[in-house]
């Protein structure tokens, strides 16, 4: 990065305003979140040895600091190529915006992107790894050109037929991550609004917020693209992926796949790298 960057919202769980400033950051550091809020400025390294539980989110903990829904945050930072930047934050939550990583990209570029004096750290899929059921699963296969390729194939006929079944597969780069996946929103039904309502989530959150589909479609709202639900669950799992601490080469193939299972599998590529090759973490 050249520049500082910023992004102001609210959460989307909890409703708080939530500032977050995007810092250049020296060559080898990482992505690192800075709760600045606190007493004692805590850093939590964007890494799945960091990352807790949490219901439809990807949230990070360390030291007893706690940051929520960053995966569109890391997805627009992994998207655009951004190895290295400190994260400073002023509440738990991440702003939700409108769902998607547009708002972040868009600052972010505006700060502009600088090349540094490094070598860019790789992990590279030598062998296929498969996590989770006949249900839903996650699969890393080696590349055979040396991109970085996602495919997904999103379900939902039994729910609505107004996202029905929906396949999509892209092959990586800052160009296809912008033009194609960074707009994408968040998308659920009707009735997992209206319960998350009832427990006191949610309650700032506008239609144009998010997608909340009934049986027809979307409510008081528009797809950017036909396959947008699909192409969303891409854009998690290219923030999901980051958490490897790396870029990772190869390609995944998931079908109904989640946070969970996303965070699962970069846990099991970082140790087959370990224990076969550890050289692969290198650039």
């Amino acid at each position: 990065m050249e520049s500082r960057a910023t992004v102001r919202g609210f959460g989307y769980w909890s409703g708080i305003d939530v500032c977050v400033e995007f810092r250049p950051a020296p060559p080898d550091s990482g992505i690192v979140f800075v709760r600045h809020d606190l007493a004692s400025p805590v850093r939590i390294p964007a890494l799945v040895a960091n990352r807790i539980e949490t219901p439809r989110r990807t949230s990070l903990s360390k030291d007893g600091a706690t940051i929520e829904m960053v995966e569109h945050i890391l997805a627009a930072l992994a998207g655009l190529g951004i190895d290295n930047c400190e994260v400073w934050v002023d509440q738990t939550e991440m702003p939700g915006c409108d769902g998607s990583s547009q708002q972040f990209v868009d600052a972010l570029q505006v700060a502009g992107l600088v090349a540094q004096d490094a070598l860019r750290q790789q992990l590279i899929v030598r062998q296929v790894t498969r996590l989770g059921d006949s249900e839903y699963w996650i699969e890393a296969q080696p590349s055979q050109d040396g991109t970085t390729t996602i495919r997904y194939r999103l379900d939902y006929a039994a729910a609505t037929p107004a996202i029905g079944r929906q396949t999509a597969e892209f092959s990586l780069d800052r160009e296809v991550f912008c033009r194609e996946l960074a707009s994408c929103r968040t998308f659920m039904l009707d009735q997992e609004a209206k319960w998350l309502l009832s427990q006191g989530f949610g309650q700032r959150v506008q239609p144009s917020d998010v997608l909340v589909f009934d049986q027809e479609g979307p409510i008081e709202n528009e797809l950017r693209y036909e396959d947008e639900c699909v192409r969303h669950k891409i854009l998690d799992i290219v923030g999901d992926l980051s958490l490897a601490g790396c870029r990772i080469v190869g390609k995944i193939v998931a079908h109904r796949s989640g946070h969970r299972l996303n965070a699962e599998l970069v846990k099991a590529l970082l140790n087959e790298a370990v224990e076969m090759e550890p050289r692969r973490l290198s650039a």
